[in-house]
Parts: C-alpha cells; structure tokens; sequence
C-alpha cells in the first residue's frame, strides 16, 4: 500500500513517512523544497524503507492533480501547515487567504483527487494533522483556528459520502508539538506579548495543558497508523485529541 503525507519533510510528516516505511508501506513525501525531500528520501532508504517523492504546492491545483495521478494513494496524511500570528485587524488580507489555501482548500482538493482511485479499490484512509485549535482558539490565530476548525466539518462531510465503501477519514488533533512551525510561534508571540520564549512556553502553551509537556511526533506517527488498522476500521469523522488533559477543563 502506499501513503502520501504533505509537509512531509517537517517534523510530524517525517515521523508517520518513518513510521509508515517502517510497518512495510511505500512513502511518498510531498511538499515545496525538492532538495529537502531529496535529502529526507535518502533517509529513508538508509533504512531500509521504500520512499518517493512528489514536489507538491498544495495551493496549486494543477500540482494536486499532476500528484495524484502519478501517486494515486491508498493512504493520504494530510499535513503542511503554516502560521501566521496577529491581531485580526493587523492580518494582511493575502496571508489570511495563504493559511485557509494551505490547510484548509488544499486538504480538501488533495483528498478530491485522490479519491477515485481510493473507491475504486473499496479501500481509503485519510488522516488530516489537525490541531488543539481544531477545538479551542487562542488570540492572534485568526486564520489557523478557521483553517483547522474547518478539517473537521470537511471530514464530516466526506465520510458520509462515501460511506458506501471501506474508507474512512479522522483528523488527529495535537496539542503542541515542538516543531519548527512551533518554535516560529514561541518567538513570534514572544514578540506580541514582550515575553521571553521560556515564558511563553510557561505562561501561554503549556499553561491550559495539565500535563505540563509538549506532545511528541512519535505518538501522532503511532495514532495515524492505528487509523489504517482493521480494528479502526469503523471509526470515521472522529477528532482524536492529544492535548494531556487541555479540553477537560
């Protein structure tokens, strides 16, 4: 079987292509920078996992359909991401749109594409990389929270129409992962609130978390393969929330 995971050169894209290469699936990172994903395919042979690539601007419609013809998927893990903090009237009007193309349309035109050859098969996964701002929201993330919240109706929406068949789509949702996307947020609030970066690690991601830690990419990696299993098989238009303990407040 095979999985095409966008943002697959980040730190969670990695780990599931990883973890994925590792359980016996063909990987296929997607995403911008064809040097990197050269770099990261290589990793992956070093190991022993059978990898591809695909250059994929998921803002483009044409470079959707051209990846989804020449790597139609069984498995798609949904998964660039960018972010852009501000105050709503301070949020240049061309970024706002950016964010809800990268990780909202372009989720949403990617699993179009795919999933002719997914019913065709009578087999499909798809795995959105959502957000604890799929469920919440926080000031200054206007678009992410929009782009995020919007996942989950998509996913809603999409299983009921195909439920005809063994397909299935969920949106994994981490609190914070210590990712480099992350890390442009801690300086970049760091900066709005005139705080350190370790206060606002201490004062305002990990503050509503109970369990004090950033969430590790292994454990998204582990979730998104459960989705594949047989046992999971029934489980569609679920939001999985690793947030150690946030949204029981």
């Amino acid at each position: 079987m095979r999985a095409v995971i966008t943002g697959g050169t980040g730190g969670i894209g990695f780990a599931i292509a990883s973890h994925f290469g590792q359980a016996g699936y063909q990987v296929v990172l997607a995403d911008l920078n064809q040097n990197l994903l050269q770099q990261k395919v290589a990793e992956l042979h070093s190991q022993g996992i059978n990898a591809d690539y695909c250059v994929l601007d998921v803002t483009n419609q044409q470079a959707i359909e051209e990846c989804a013809g020449r790597f139609p998927a069984d498995i798609l893990v949904n998964n660039a991401g960018i972010q852009h903090v501000a105050r709503l009237e301070d949020f240049p009007p061309e970024k706002w749109a950016l964010l809800i193309s990268v990780m909202l349309t372009g989720p949403a035109m990617l699993t179009r594409a795919m999933l002719p050859y997914m019913r065709s098969n009578n087999f499909g996964r798809v795995i959105n990389i959502g957000s604890i701002h799929a469920v919440i929201a926080s000031p200054f993330k206007s678009a992410y929270v929009a782009a995020k919240h919007g996942l989950l109706g998509f996913s809603k929406v999409v299983a009921l129409e195909n439920a005809d068949k063994n397909f299935t789509i969920n949106t994994i949702c981490p609190a914070y992962v210590k990712t480099p996307l992350v890390e442009q947020q801690i300086a970049a609030q760091a900066k709005e609130h005139n705080l350190t970066e370790q206060q606002v690690i201490e004062q305002i991601m990990l503050a509503p978390m109970p369990q004090k830690a950033f969430i590790d990419v292994s454990e998204i990696a582990e979730m998104a393969a459960f989705l594949c299993q047989h046992g999971a098989r029934h489980m569609t238009a679920q939001t999985l929330i690793l947030d150690g303990g946030w949204t029981a407040r």
